[in-house]
């Protein structure tokens, strides 16, 4: 069986230095650093006091209040760095086999806010009744994101999620990879998000003692290979790749000349 060729015709990225990929491209290359003071939450008795949030994000920008109240932080995040990186590809639905476009996409925790909001709810309430937002569970699962992707693009193709922790997104890559040249689809929207800037996110891995407490240098406290390191940064964010496989007419409407 011949392989298919396969290329990367669109980015999209929502991150703690930049609201998209350009903007995110000239913080890197200015060295910019996202970390700094914890605002989600109040921080102020926790080991480690900031972390790399994405800076100004308003979901209400990007859903409607009704659809925003679905989503769980992380995936808004996923499908915001999705429809960049789909819009930067030139996909044109009316000209694609939308059973032959996927969606994987990654996320190691998923909607670990929705859980805290929702179980320390039914513990403040539990006189009351065991009492959930009907949306918990979807809002909550980690390839819930894949699912609002695909369902806002109409692609029916391959769809799922991979958690396999800090290498989540690498395995969604891969996957996607892999199924494009193997023929079982055309294109696929892949990728990762997670927000887990949270008050049991940032706890438990202070309980590890897995987190940086640089909390007096937080924008220099990313130092992996340094001897002085004590701990990674906890960030939130998401980056998505349109993946097709490559042809030499415009089938699917990819663009390929600005790579």
């Amino acid at each position: 069986m011949e392989l298919k060729r396969v290329v990367v015709t669109g980015l999209g990225a929502l991150t703690p230095v930049g609201k998209n990929v350009q903007e995110t491209w000239n913080s890197l290359i200015s060295g910019v650093s996202g970390a700094g003071p914890i605002t989600l939450f109040d921080a102020s008795k926790f080991k480690t006091r900031f972390a790399c949030e994405v800076k100004d994000f308003d979901p209400n920008e990007h859903f409607d209040r009704k659809e925003a109240r679905k989503l769980d932080r992380y995936a808004q995040l996923a499908v915001v760095a999705a429809k960049e990186a789909v819009e930067d590809s030139g996909l044109d639905n009316k000209k694609t086999d939308r059973d032959r476009v996927g969606v994987i996409f990654a996320s190691g925790i998923g909607g670990i806010g929705t859980f805290e909001q929702e179980v320390g709810y039914y513990f403040q309430n539990e006189e009351n009744g065991p009492r959930f937002n009907p949306f918990f569970i979807p809002k909550m699962i980690s390839d819930i994101a894949a699912g609002h992707i695909s369902i806002m693009y109409g692609f029916r193709g391959p769809n799922f999620g991979t958690v396999s922790a800090c290498a989540s997104s690498t395995n969604a890559a891969i996957s996607a990879f892999d199924l494009i040249r193997l023929g079982k689809a055309d294109a696929i929207v892949t990728g990762g998000a997670e927000a887990a800037i949270t008050i049991s996110g940032m706890g438990g891995f202070n309980a590890m003692n897995a987190l940086s407490v640089r909390n007096d240098s937080p924008e220099t406290a990313s130092r992996p290979f340094s001897a002085s390191r004590d701990g990674f940064v906890m960030g939130e964010g998401g980056v998505s790749l349109a993946n097709a496989q490559f042809m030499t007419y415009p089938v699917h409407c990819f663009t390929f000349d600005h790579f």
